[in-house]
């Protein structure tokens, strides 16, 4: 539901993929999540511009917003329960990215986006989701943001934390400093977007900035003929340490979504290194569950 896939062009929507999700999930009766309304990135740059190619004024901006906002929750009004309204909007710092949302309408499109969002379905969950957000400084830029939206009387009723994570980090004690400062806010934690690269880092960023690339090199793809046993093993007891790290925290992470389901079709074969073979998932190239899959159900049953 990315604006550049939903909304190729000014007065075009596409809904026939968006339609099968949720008709699925709707048929399964499941919980629907909407990802994502308001991003910078996979969205055309002629979005921001008028016929002669100049920036959008910020009320015609925040018109194109309003606009996009009521198409698509409008559509899906009481079938999806809860929208990524918002996606990566603040710098490593915690502070505002200086993207084209903030050249049109300013740094308050967070504010209005939530706005909208909540106008088009007053039932919806809305959430803020972004990446690294249990480091420090941007921690404290989310709990800035939520404090602003809610000072404001807008609706936010959960942070998403991304977890595109490592065999070294995150690490636990910042992760549970996260959490504590997110829940003392009143809003629900939801891990997002989990998986663990488990390949040689290309520069030594720990983020998900899809803007970041790197060269093929040998050494950074070395599994291609598959994960040997002692990397298996390496991934399922990072998967059982990050999931004791959850369960640890009871009552304050509300859910947890897996970025992909099998390894076959993860984004991380091709970010930041395109055309390596990466192992971040439960289920293999065959959709076969991995060891690391059944480390997350022992984990589960000793917590119990």
């Amino acid at each position: 539901m990315k604006w550049q896939l939903i909304h190729p062009e000014q007065g075009k929507y596409n809904f026939e993929a968006a339609d099968r999700f949720v008709d699925y999930g709707i048929k399964h009766k499941m919980f629907i999540v909407g990802h994502t309304l308001i991003w910078h990135w996979q969205i055309s740059q002629r979005t921001f511009m008028d016929s002669a190619g100049k920036l959008l004024d910020r009320q015609s901006m925040l018109e194109r917003m309003k606009e996009h906002i009521y198409t698509v929750v409008g559509r899906y009004k009481g079938k999806i329960k809860g929208w990524d309204v918002v996606n990566e909007a603040l710098d490593d710092s915690g502070n505002i990215n200086k993207t084209k949302w903030v050249e049109t309408i300013g740094e308050d499109f967070i504010e209005k986006a939530f706005e909208f969002a909540h106008e088009a379905d007053p039932n919806a969950e809305l959430y803020y989701n972004d990446f690294l957000i249990d480091r420090p400084t941007k921690r404290d830029g989310t709990v800035r943001l939520i404090r602003k939206l809610q000072s404001k009387g807008l609706r936010i009723d959960g942070v998403g934390i991304q977890w595109h994570c490592g065999l070294d980090y995150p690490v636990r004690s910042e992760f549970n400093a996260f959490v504590d400062s997110i829940s003392a806010l009143g809003v629900k934690i939801m891990i997002t977007e989990l998986d663990v690269d488990i390949l040689p880092s290309a520069f030594g960023y720990r983020g998900a900035d899809i803007s970041m690339t790197a060269k093929m090199k040998k050494e950074l793809n070395p599994f291609i003929d598959g994960l040997p046993d002692e990397k298996q093993k390496q991934l399922a007891d990072r998967y059982a340490e990050l999931f004791s790290m959850l369960l640890d925290k009871p009552g304050k992470i509300s859910r947890v979504t897996l970025w992909g389901v099998s390894d076959r079709t993860s984004w991380l074969n091709n970010w930041p290194v395109r055309g390596r073979t990466n192992y971040p998932l439960l289920f293999d190239r065959n959709y076969k569950p991995k060891p690391a899959f059944f480390s997350i159900v022992e984990t589960g049953k000793k917590k119990k």
